[in-house]
């Protein structure tokens, strides 16, 4: 399972690269000065655009499948708690000897 939603991650990061990539920049990108910052929080001002609302989806299925992966990944088989308490054992063994 955990292999399915590693894969749609990486799809969905791809088509939110796209998405990002043919954009226009607004306000000249980096070159844009801190006034105008305000009026480009939320993306561009046609809150209508394909674009924009296309980016803002993305990034939630990709925040949303993230989320969702931490519940599938396993723990490890032997853990390493029990490392510490067999050394433990190891070493008191050896005292009492």
């Amino acid at each position: 399972m955990i292999t399915l939603i590693t894969i749609l991650i990486l799809l969905s990061c791809i088509i939110l690269g796209f998405f990002v990539l043919i954009q226009n920049p607004k306000g000249g990108g980096l070159t844009g000065t801190f006034g105008t910052m305000s009026s480009q929080v939320m993306g561009v001002k046609q809150s209508g655009d394909v674009m924009e609302k296309g980016t803002w989806t993305m990034i939630g299925i990709v925040a949303g499948l993230c989320i969702i992966a931490v519940f599938f990944i396993q723990r490890p088989a032997g853990g390493g708690q029990d490392n510490g308490k067999s050394a433990q054992k190891q070493t008191t063994q050896q005292k009492k000897k």
